[in-house]
């Protein structure tokens, strides 16, 4: 991998993996598109990093309100009464919403992992990000907020993302469909969706860290993919302001419309020997 690539790939994870159109189908995508043979190792740690990159990005914009909803938390445990304060609530919510996805992603890692790098899987998988996306739309009422959030609401959206676990499905794209399904408002959906990415964001990366630092060219790689860590973190950071802002004026009908062209042009792709 050349520093150009780690720059480009890090622009394509800071703006994919907040917007509702999928990181990971993009990294799958962009690579294979543009005729990058990046060897497998290098691609394991380049994307290890940039996922730790974007964590970084939600991690420094809301960081008001995480600090808000630890202190409530562990309040909440002093004085054994965790439901009283809303953002205690909040806390608690965003754990169970973590589960469904943190259980199907150990017992089913191996099958998962079967179907990353197969352009025709992520396209497929693009296409029902469009679907779900369109759903959201049609049939989510958007009238609550973040206040309104119950434990059901909440498990809704953690099985939501469960879909994406899969290259292509959007995890963003996902939870913030589930949220909306939920009855939330599109924004509320979004910023529960950013927030309870960070549990699942730390967990794999600590996971996926093992194996990273067991590798024995580790140290040698950084110098060319820093630049793409630090872009992917700017990028991030900008994306998740952008979409937030997005989100009350605007459906999400104009994602729905890139994801079924992005997953029908990856299908031709594919089916013409692009792999």
């Amino acid at each position: 991998m050349t520093i150009f690539q780690s720059i480009i790939l890090g622009i394509v994870q800071g703006l994919t993996e907040f917007l509702p159109i999928s990181s990971s189908g993009h990294l799958v995508i962009v690579p294979k598109l543009l005729g990058w043979k990046i060897p497998p190792q290098a691609a394991f740690i380049f994307d290890v990093l940039v996922q730790v990159a974007t964590l970084a990005a939600v991690l420094a914009y809301f960081w008001k309100d995480l600090t808000a909803i630890g202190t409530a938390f562990v309040d909440g445990l002093k004085q054994r009464d965790p439901w009283s304060d809303p953002q205690s609530r909040l806390g608690w919510y965003l754990i169970l919403a973590t589960i469904p996805a943190g259980l199907f992603g150990l017992l089913f890692k191996d099958q998962i992992e079967g179907v990353f790098n197969s352009l025709a899987a992520t396209g497929l998988f693009l296409l029902l990000t469009a679907l779900i996306l369109f759903v959201a739309e049609r049939v989510g009422k958007c009238e609550c907020n973040l206040d309104k959030m119950t434990w059901k609401k909440a498990l809704l959206v953690g099985l939501a993302q469960v879909l994406a676990l899969f290259p292509g499905v959007s995890r963003s794209g996902s939870t913030i469909t589930g949220g909306m399904l939920a009855n939330l408002q599109r924004q509320a959906a979004a910023r529960f969706s950013f927030l309870m990415s960070i549990p699942i964001m730390v967990a794999a990366g600590l996971l996926a860290s093992l194996d990273l630092f067991a590798l024995p060219n580790f140290a040698s790689l950084l110098p060319v993919f820093i630049p793409g860590f630090i872009t992917a973190a700017v990028v991030g950071y900008l994306s998740i302001r952008w979409l937030l802002g997005f989100l009350t004026r605007y459906p999400l009908y104009v994602f729905s419309i890139y994801c079924t062209v992005i997953g029908l042009v990856t299908l031709l792709f594919s089916l013409n020997g692009g792999g």
